[in-house]
Order: structure tokens, then sequence, then C-alpha cells
């Protein structure tokens, strides 16, 4: 069954392209963990063909390849022939989801997560009220001097404890208009994707991410009726879910008739602007998808092209960047962060060694792998630790959890802090 289910997901064409050169491996990090061949992009495509071509059937061992893979998408600017690596581990993960029997606790989680919970911002800001509840009532901290934590494992008590303060509301809630005027002449109009969970647990970043656009010249509306990107979705192997969302937000940027989508999580970013390749057998909308997929911009182009750092505040620390995988990858921006840390007066900004491998974060690979997220994390903060920086910025949310866990477990606490690109710049950004 998941033979015949990948024939039909898997584009061939793409497949055949790759040309087993191996540039792709000292890029793949789980290669480079492991060692094994079947764990580089190389590898993995071997087997997708094979499979595709009849050679071999696909067991556990190569379920288990596939979801070993963090879907990084380091091996693709590194490839000479321009595989799409990233399409294909999404279809293979696609066709697995199609024939899987999940136990029935697994699939009650999934469909929890993936159907009832992400898709439905009400009921995300539901839970995040009560996160909230359990942050100020006292109770984390009872449950924490109880030691009731302990039964978790590791990772998820590292988790708990760098947990953000989580939102009462929704982004749409703090202003009474759903348009924000640009301070001073308007140069574009643009719509601010707030995202699902930055909206509950970043919810500081989106704001400042509207007051940066606004400052910049910017008209910012926030688009109603938008929802989940879908990332995850797709990601898991939940396309159809994905494709569903996609069509939604599709439609409701499109009717804002907005110049720019603007996203300040390099996930979500990425996700958004592949929207066209995602909805391309879409005929109702695949139009529209491609009008909304050429307007995404990450906040740092369009800040990075329109702020005036001459005005911002004088920051006498060591600063080091963390890359987001898929804002580099994805999106294709890498520069545009970097020269804005570097524009910050007083600054020091100090390159981190190999800030453009995944930490290991990877959406929620740091919880369905923890030991393969572990590692590369406990590699990262190593390199971290030897840049002595104040200051480590990312651009995505989930790298900046695993930032924080990872100052946390390095012993690092007070020495250093992990803070969103646009939460930094709003510092050093004076208010009107």
């Amino acid at each position: 069954m998941l033979k015949e289910a990948l024939v039909k997901k898997l584009d061939y064409e793409e497949l055949s392209n790759c040309m087993r050169c191996g540039f792709c491996q000292p890029a793949c990090p789980t290669f480079r963990e492991t060692g094994y061949e079947a764990a580089s992009p190389r590898g993995r495509i071997a087997l997708m063909k094979a499979v595709a071509d009849g050679v071999m059937e696909p067991d556990k061992d190569f379920v288990d390849q596939m979801n070993l893979c963090l879907g990084c998408r380091a091996c693709e600017p590194v490839c000479p022939a321009g595989v799409s690596y990233g399409q294909l581990i999404e279809q293979t993960r696609e066709a697995i989801e199609d024939v899987q029997q999940h136990p029935w606790w697994v699939k009650a989680v999934r469909k929890l997560a993936f159907v009832h919970l992400f898709p439905e911002q009400k009921r995300l800001q539901q839970l995040g009220r009560l996160l909230r509840f359990y942050q100020r009532s006292g109770l984390q901290k009872a449950v924490r001097k109880l030691g009731l934590l302990f039964w978790l494992p590791r990772y998820l008590r590292e988790m708990e404890a760098i947990m953000p303060e989580a939102a009462a509301g929704s982004l749409a809630d703090e202003w009474q208009a759903a348009v924000i005027p640009a301070v001073g002449e308007r140069k574009y109009r643009v719509g601010m994707f707030s995202g699902c969970i930055m909206d509950v647990l970043f919810q500081e970043t989106n704001k400042n991410t509207v007051r940066l656009l606004a400052e910049a010249g910017c008209e910012v509306v926030i688009v109603p009726g938008q929802v989940c990107c879908g990332a995850l979705h797709a990601h898991s192997g939940e396309r159809g879910i994905a494709r569903k969302l996609a069509r939604t937000n599709v439609a409701v940027f499109h009717a804002a008739n907005v110049d720019m989508i603007i996203s300040n999580a390099g996930g979500c970013g990425a996700m958004l602007k592949e929207y066209d390749h995602l909805l391309t057998d879409d005929a109702e909308v695949r139009e529209q998808a491609d009008w909304f997929a050429a307007r995404v911009k990450d906040i740092s182009e369009v800040l990075g092209e329109q702020m005036d750092a001459q005005t911002w505040q004088s920051l006498p620390q060591r600063i080091t960047y963390q890359s987001s995988c898929h804002l580099r990858n994805g999106m294709k921006v890498s520069n545009e962060p970097v020269q804005l840390l570097k524009a910050i007066p007083g600054a020091t900004y100090v390159p981190l060694f190999e800030g453009e491998r995944c930490c290991g974060s990877a959406g929620i690979y740091n919880l369905l792998q923890p030991e393969m997220a572990s590692g590369l994390l406990d590699e990262k903060m190593g390199h971290v630790a030897k840049t002595q920086a104040d200051i480590l910025v990312t651009s995505n949310p989930g790298c900046l959890l695993q930032m924080k866990a990872g100052i946390h477990r390095a012993g690092l606490d007070g020495r250093m802090e992990a803070v969103h690109l646009v939460d930094l710049l709003a510092r050093v950004s004076p208010k009107e």
C-alpha cells in the first residue's frame, strides 16, 4: 500500500534530477550526526526512487529514515541540480500518513493537534488563556516546587522552564481598528500574518512587528479570517489540511488588497511563499496562490530597506545570530537580519560558527526526535558559548524556544538571553 501511495504522490521528474554528487551530505545535520548514507538527502532520495522504480519495498527502516529528516532544507542551496528536496520529503511523508497504522493514542493526539487545534485560532486562544492562568495563578510555581514535573522527559521539562507567558487575546484585540496607519508618508499597504503559535506565545513580537512596520512607512492591515499557515501539517504528512488552510489564507489576503504579506517567523514565511506550489493543482485558486506567494516577505527584508538606523539607540553589547533554516533555505533570506544587527549603534556583532546549521527545533521535531534534537542543540550551544555574546538573536519562534532551552541547559542563564530579531530592534528603535 505504501509503495502505491508513494508512486502516486512523488514527483518522479524531481527525483530523477538528483545527480548523486554528494554535495548535500556535509550540509545535512542527520548525516553528520550518524554518518549513514540513508540519513543524507542523497540517500533518502535514492530510497524514494528505489521504491518508485519497484526495486525495493518500503519498510519500517524506510519510514524511520524519512521521519529522521529535520526538513531544514540545508541541502537545497548546495545542490548543483537544484533539487527541491523539501517538496520530496513532504510528498513522501504525506504518502506515509495515508497508509500509516498509528496506535489509537497517536491518532487521537494527531487529530487533536492537526484538526481541532492549530486550524482553529479561537481554540488556540482558549488554550493560551489556560496556559496564562497556569503561569500567573501560582499553579506553575507550586507544580515546580512540589517536583511534579519530574516524571516528564528532560526535554519537556526544559521547554516548560522557558515557556514564554501566553497572551490573553489575539493580536486583533490589541487595536480597535484592523488597519494601523503608517507613520508619516505611506509607502506600502502590508498584510500582517499573525500566525497561530506566534499570536498566543509571542504576541509581544507581533505587536513590535506592527509598530516597526508602521514606523517604516507601512500601513499595516491585520487581515481578519486568517488561519495557521499549515507548515506543521505539511511537514507532518497532513498536506490535505495544509491545502485547506492555504486556500483560506490566500482568499482573505487577496481580498485585503495588500502590496506585501509580512511574516516574522521563518517557518511560516517559507510555507506561505510556497503556496503556489502547494496549490498548483487547484485550478480555482491557482492564480490567486501565485499572487499570494509573490508578495510574501520576511519583516527583515522590509525593515532593511525602510528603517533609519541613525535614529536607533545605542546598545553596547555583544550580539550573535542563529539563522532560521526555513528563512534562509526556504525564503532565501540570509543577509538582511545580519545587516540589521550590524547597524545597531554600539553593538558588537560576533559571527556564530555554523550559525546556518539547524538548532534541532524544526517545528515539532524536538518533541518527536528528542535524541537527535538534543545532540544538535548541545553542539550548537558549544559554539554559542564561544561567542561570549550577551544576546543570541534568531528569527523564528521554534528556534527561539530551542535557543532559550539551550541557554538553560548550558548553564548560561543570567549571562546570555535569546531574543527575536524584531524584539531587539524594537528595543533600540525609540517609540514615537
